[in-house]
């Protein structure tokens, strides 16, 4: 059977089964809609916040990154930061907020800091953050379809909009949780049986994370070390020692990641639908372990793709790709504008080089190593068709989760908390299910006409997380002490600082009070780049926040007794009557 017929089967099947799974999940009630009844089992809770994490960004575009931006070092950032957040949900967070039990993140601050006002500002914040994040899955699913399913970009972010808008205005958070479950058995599926077979190819060893420090088949050579020798043959920096910036860019970008994935709301959100307190904590290490079997896979996909790609382009040392030799794969990504050459010295030969005078692969971008791998590696049609519905999966999951938070957002924390709180709940959860289909049009619109500083850049999500949702959370569970003022404060400072980085940075400064833009300059703060920003602006968070709340009133007596009741564990004093 032909790649294209098997990928429509594949997909349509998966499809299908995510409709079938929205329609017996159907959502009757709010608490159905915003928590799934608050009844799912912490291992299904883990694999649903798994498939909720891991996005276009981690399944098409993290390997890429770590094949052809990082490199070995550098790629750990991403690693590290991404699933040491769960370290920190897990501990610091998850349980605290599941005992308080409530639906949102923005009822919590709401509540905490004794202000319809902070819940407001935490709103704006959390969909700052969402609107961000869902432009680049919106992004993923027209890349992907219409690369696998050859139609238009338009077209396969129309379908993909169709998709999402039956399982998740349908079921919310109870159709979208049964649903990203096969979601991710779907994505885990079709990232690591490709990594299996190009592991087996290359060495032999049919675990990839071990395939990417053994020998390769028939030589003494080990694969990192053949790696170096073919990446610095063509004049780039060894591939395992590749640093991004300097160290304190690194130090920043790590822990950016890590306090903006314990940030981000449409995560946090998947700890109110587990029964139990402890059951919280449970479910986030369930999920780290769900994550760690795609993240301990994509550096040896990473490294295995690179491997693959450089001696397809360069089959022996000095002998270069004829053009009229290019596989069909790369014929393939020719015609998404993802892939492009120029034959600059007219030799017929495709020269691959760190200099940019002679080098003639004028783009190869990060998004096409994950897909493109099997095809190079020429592994059977059905593992190709796999991977296309193993991405779209990973991109659908995410929107989903996203678009959920946003919804409940509007409909839960303004409408019934602020502007309509008599509202009826059947008429709380039409508004939920209209705010959800609102926002699969915005987030299409977003994905149709993306604004240049957020196209492309889900770390920018994670910044603004980690400046604003992710301090106010944790003076809000561990400090009495911080004021309504102070949180309101600390929460706009953080956000509006990083912001001001990250458009600064980009060439656009607007000055206050007048039409001019400037340029603005780049990394100018301790050689930090954007998208590692958010750090600094939680720093900014939490002193504006400790500083105000020095000089205004104390919160009131029934609020600071609500901090010591979050904090106590469950069942304590039961043995003494205590």
């Amino acid at each position: 059977m032909d790649l294209q017929t098997l990928t429509y089967i594949v997909v349509g099947l998966t499809f299908a089964l995510y409709i079938g799974i929205a329609i017996w999940a159907r959502a009757g009630s709010t608490k159905d809609f915003y928590v799934a009844g608050g009844g799912i089992h912490p291992v299904q809770n883990g694999m649903a916040t798994a498939a909720d994490w891991m996005s276009a960004a981690s399944f098409i575009s993290m390997a890429g990154l770590i094949a052809l931006s990082y490199g070995g070092y550098g790629g750990s950032v991403f690693l590290m930061g991404w699933t040491g957040g769960y370290v920190i949900l897990a501990m610091l967070l998850a349980p605290y907020l599941r005992k308080y039990g409530k639906f949102t993140v923005p009822e919590f601050i709401g509540d905490r800091f004794y202000s319809k006002s902070a819940r407001a500002v935490a709103v704006i914040c959390l969909i700052i953050c969402s609107v961000t994040y869902v432009i680049g899955q919106m992004k993923g699913v027209g890349v992907a379809f219409s690369r696998f399913l050859e139609v238009d970009y338009d077209t396969g972010l129309y379908v993909g909009m169709t998709i999402v808008f039956f399982y998740a205005v349908l079921g919310g958070m109870k159709g979208i949780t049964y649903t990203q479950i096969a979601q991710y058995c779907v994505l885990i599926l079709a990232y690591t049986i490709p990594a299996i077979f190009i592991s087996l190819q290359l060495t032999g060893n049919p675990l990839p994370q071990l395939g990417l420090g053994s020998k390769l088949i028939g030589t003494d050579i080990y694969l990192l070390d053949k790696l170096d020798m073919v990446v610095t043959d063509l004049g780039f920096k060894e591939y395992t020692t590749n640093v991004r910036l300097s160290g304190i860019n690194m130090f920043a970008y790590t822990l950016s990641l890590m306090i903006g994935t314990a940030g981000l709301p449409h995560v946090i959100i998947r700890f109110f639908t587990v029964p139990k307190v402890k059951d919280a904590r449970s479910s986030a290490g369930w999920a780290l372990v769900f994550i760690a079997i795609l993240y301990t896979t994509a550096p040896a996909v990473a490294g295995m793709a690179r491997l693959n790609l450089m001696q397809t382009l360069e089959p022996s040392p000095g002998e270069y790709l004829a053009i009229e030799e290019r596989p069909q794969w790369f014929k393939n990504w020719e015609t998404t504008g993802l892939l492009a050459f120029e034959d600059k010295n007219g030799d017929g030969r495709i020269q691959y080089s760190a200099d940019k005078d002679i080098n003639e692969m004028v783009k190869i971008d990060n998004d096409i190593m994950v897909l493109a791998n099997p095809e190079i590696a020429k592994l059977p049609n059905w593992v190709i068709a796999l991977v296309a519905a193993g991405g779209l999966a990973a991109a659908l999951s995410t929107a989903a989760g996203l678009l959920l938070a946003i919804s409940s957002a509007i409909s839960h924390d303004l409408m019934k908390g602020i502007f309509t709180p008599n509202i009826s709940e059947k008429s709380e959860l039409m508004a939920s299910r209209i705010a959800m289909a609102v926002a699969i049009l915005g987030a299409g619109y977003l994905g149709l006409n993306p604004p240049g500083f957020a196209a492309g850049t889900v770390a920018l999500a994670f910044g603004l997380a980690a400046s604003s949702i992710f301090p106010a959370l944790m003076m809000g569970i561990f400090s009495k002490g911080v004021t309504k003022e102070g949180a309101i404060a600390g929460m706009v400072a953080g956000i509006g600082v990083t912001l001001y980085y990250v458009f600064q940075h980009k060439g656009i400064m607007f000055i206050p009070g007048t039409a001019w833009v400037q340029p603005g300059g780049d990394n100018w703060f301790m050689g930090i780049e954007p998208n590692a920003f958010g750090c600094v602006g939680a720093v900014v968070n939490f002193a504006v926040a400790f500083a105000v709340s020095k000089v205004t009133a104390e919160p009131p007596e029934h609020v600071q007794e609500m901090v010591e009741h979050i904090r106590v564990p469950v069942g304590s004093g039961e043995a003494t009557g205590h």
